[in-house]
């Protein structure tokens, strides 16, 4: 890779600024061209101003005249939801480095940047394309950017009365949820919101939708996993006035008049896998399978 962009919102502390400062000097000293998002590169200067010469970008267009080989970011999982909003359908790969918590997208661990830059240089490296869910509707929904690589949600709003979703799959019936809300998640997504309400979790290249209702009144009602060449209409009522819905981190509120078509997206997210990694490989460090206290 000659050219990479460097995204990144926010450095916590002096220990963070010390990875992201190893994070550019490797990435310089074996001859990458590096791009720092322009917000990102305020940040850093916070720290010092020693990268301030840096070549920068901060919109889509921009990105359009760079075309960059590659995407590095560093924060946690919702960092690689919001550069996809400036990527948009443009073919860059993205490696994401977790300076967060748990991090399913952003799986390489911080301690591991120069090692990352080694193998990106030696082209050490897979690259896996995942899916993503698009939403068209009848009123003007998340026009910027109608698309997700992890979920669309639908929940109840300013009150604690349930709502109703009345949800069909290719334009018949599925079920009317009576819920606090639903899910319709990516295989990307299933090991996010979707899996903290119940939902299963999916092989990135399965070709699915997932249907997590959260916290459903009847409990007959369990997630379902359709196939992603379905079409998903929602129309939502309840006692209020308007409903709040996201697509991955963005957020709009919306009313019963609001009738919502999910499809699977016409373009898909890159990302880069280096060697030895893997999602199984993934799973079993992120949510610790195999480890047992009593051994």
């Amino acid at each position: 890779m000659t050219k990479v962009i460097i995204y990144g919102h926010q450095i916590k502390d002096a220990a963070d600024f010390e990875f992201v400062a190893s994070l550019l000097d490797s990435a310089t000293e074996n001859g990458i061209i590096l791009y720092v998002f322009r917000p990102f590169l305020k940040e850093i200067n916070k720290f010092s101003d020693r990268f301030c010469d840096h070549l920068t970008f901060e919109y889509h267009k921009e990105l359009c005249e760079i075309q960059p080989d590659g995407a590095i970011t560093l924060g946690g999982d919702g960092t690689i939801l919001k550069i996809i909003t400036l990527i948009k359908n443009l073919p860059i790969p993205i490696l994401g480095i977790n300076l967060g918590r748990l991090g399913f997208l952003a799986n390489v661990e911080k301690k591991f940047i120069k090692k990352a830059i080694t193998q990106l240089v030696k082209k050490d490296y897979s690259i896996f394309s995942r899916s993503i869910l698009g939403i068209s509707c009848n009123l003007p929904l998340f026009s910027s950017f109608p698309y997700a690589l992890n979920d669309f949600t639908l929940n109840k709003r300013d009150t604690s009365s349930m709502i109703t979703i009345h949800t069909y799959v290719d334009d018949v019936l599925l079920n009317s949820y009576w819920a606090d809300g639903i899910i319709v998640s990516t295989p990307t997504g299933s090991t996010g919101y979707s899996l903290s309400c119940g939902g299963p979790i999916i092989f990135p290249d399965s070709n699915n939708f997932v249907i997590t209702p959260v916290a459903p009144h009847n409990l007959n009602v369990r997630p379902i996993v359709i196939p992603d060449t379905k079409k998903i209409t929602l129309k939502v009522e309840g006692r209020s006035d308007s409903f709040m819905c996201t697509l991955d981190s963005r957020y709009e509120t919306i009313t019963s008049e609001h009738r919502i078509e999910i499809t699977k997206g016409a373009f898909q997210i890159q990302f880069i896998y280096l060697k030895g990694q893997s999602f199984m490989k993934t799973l079993s460090e992120k949510l610790l399978w195999g480890l047992d206290k009593r051994n």
